[in-house]
């Protein structure tokens, strides 16, 4: 394998670059550690290059190293301590790779049927965004759609998060959502705002036909305009005094009931 040994060569210095912030227009994803490279690879993602530590180079990951250069790919070892330089992370695994990722338009994400999406408003937080398509993914539903203040759902930290799901369920990017809710009630897709109070609790809402469930950021929640364009509003039922939940939490509950009730009722 090409070895690598300075901090001012041109790859180290991306990997830096892509670990710091990803611009929106960039194909290119960091992905951290040896399990979300495998996902990718499984996922025929196409990962670009990898950087292995001399350690892992030698020993675990010699195979991963080699599978990813039988795809095309460009694997490079470097010095331990320099693998802590380019790995976003403080106790860095060893395995690095920058995979070329595209994001889901709205109409990929429609032929999927019958639709369970969710609608991300102000989710600002990546490890929160990426848990919250891990647990998509585990429930069932067939795509997100991240709304525009959103956290960059391809940026490492949410990448990271989501374990691989991002890599296998469409995501939608940086989309207007109130012109996303009036498509989807084109489309005959029921709209549903969870808010704080005053909905119908999530156990009597019906959401066996084909859903999206819009959810608000830490802190501020979902807009006023966009609980205005819901067809409905479902509230999680929680004894006081707690009157919010984390939104990945939420997202696993409302998820979770709507996963249970499609497992004994055929959807439309």
């Amino acid at each position: 394998m090409e070895r690598v040994t300075s901090r001012q060569n041109a790859l180290v210095k991306r990997f830096r670059a892509l670990a710091q912030q990803r611009s929106a227009e960039d194909p290119s994803a960091l992905l951290d550690g040896a399990h979300l490279i495998e996902e990718a690879l499984k996922s025929g993602v196409r990962i670009e290059t990898a950087i292995f530590s001399d350690t892992t180079a030698e020993g675990a990951l010699a195979s991963l190293a080699q599978d990813i250069e039988c795809r095309g790919g460009r694997a490079v070892v470097i010095p331990d301590a320099l693998l802590a330089s380019v790995s976003p992370v403080r106790h860095p695994s060893g395995a690095v790779a920058i995979a070329q990722l595209a994001p889901a338009t709205l109409d990929m994400v429609l032929t999927r049927r019958p639709a369970l999406l969710l609608l991300l408003d102000g989710v600002q937080d990546p490890g929160n965004l990426g848990a919250i398509i891990r647990v998509a993914e585990a429930c069932g539903a067939t795509g997100i759609v991240v709304g525009t203040g959103s956290a960059d759902a391809f940026g490492w930290k949410a990448l990271r998060g989501a374990m691989g799901s991002s890599l296998r369920l469409p995501v939608v990017q940086r989309a207007n959502l109130e012109e996303v809710v009036e498509r989807l009630r084109a489309e005959r897709i029921d709209v549903f705002a969870t808010v704080p109070r005053n909905g119908t609790p999530l156990s009597e809402c019906e959401l066996r036909t084909p859903a999206a469930l819009l959810l608000g950021g830490e802190g501020a929640g979902l807009s006023d305009d966009l609980v205005r364009l819901a067809d409905g509003r479902l509230t999680i039922p929680m004894n006081a005094p707690v009157e919010s939940l984390n939104v990945a939490i939420a997202a696993a509950l409302v998820l979770y009931e709507a996963s249970r009730q499609r497992a004994h009722v055929a959807v439309r």
